[in-house]
């Protein structure tokens, strides 16, 4: 079941809201959401934790379940990746980068930098107006925004970013300029 970020964040009276992980079009990868865990299987990307005290962190799905991230206070859980900064600094490098993660693309990320205060990013790319960033340049702008963790969702077409009941970004699903439909959103309300 799928809508466009702009649809599912009207719905739930959204101020401001992101494109989430697409957890639809993948197979694996823990879904937590509201505090209820939906998909149980490891996946091999960072996981990014939302606590429900609101702080942030990025584990390895390999040295924790789904369930105990559950029963340590995970509120939502996304699969996409990778973490983009972690205790402020950027633990990915030009060199981890591969195939379209070096491209310039649209990209959507989320960080914190300190109790309650977010960033929500999303680049367009694509087009004759904005090429996109690399996950790299797109850590590095992050870093430089202040945020102690920042995490990369899912991109491309899907990278939209909706505030005050309009789409502020110009998305492009790859085909025509107009927004993709998605799995899930990240919104404040």
């Amino acid at each position: 079941m799928t809508q466009t970020t702009s649809d599912i964040a009207a719905a739930n009276k959204a101020i401001l809201a992101i494109n989430g992980d697409y957890y639809g079009v993948q197979e694996k990868g823990y879904v937590i959401r509201n505090g209820v865990l939906y998909r149980e299987e490891a996946g091999s990307n960072d996981v990014l934790c939302i606590y429900g005290d609101g702080s942030m962190k990025i584990v390895d799905p390999s040295t924790v379940t789904a369930q105990e991230l559950l029963d340590q206070g995970v509120w939502q859980a996304f699969s996409f990746g990778p973490g983009l900064v972690a205790d402020g600094q950027i633990p990915i490098s030009l060199d981890t980068e591969v195939g379209r993660a070096k491209a310039s693309n649209p990209r959507t990320a989320i960080g914190i930098i300190d109790d309650l205060h977010y960033v929500f990013v999303v680049s367009d790319g694509r087009s004759d107006d904005s090429e996109g960033l690399s996950l790299y340049e797109l850590a590095t702008f992050m870093q430089q925004l202040g945020v102690k963790t920042a995490y990369n969702l899912d991109g491309g077409g899907s990278s939209t970013m909706y505030f005050n009941g309009e789409v502020v970004n110009n998305p492009s699903s790859g085909f025509r300029d107009e927004e993709r439909s998605v799995s899930d959103i990240i919104y404040i309300g």
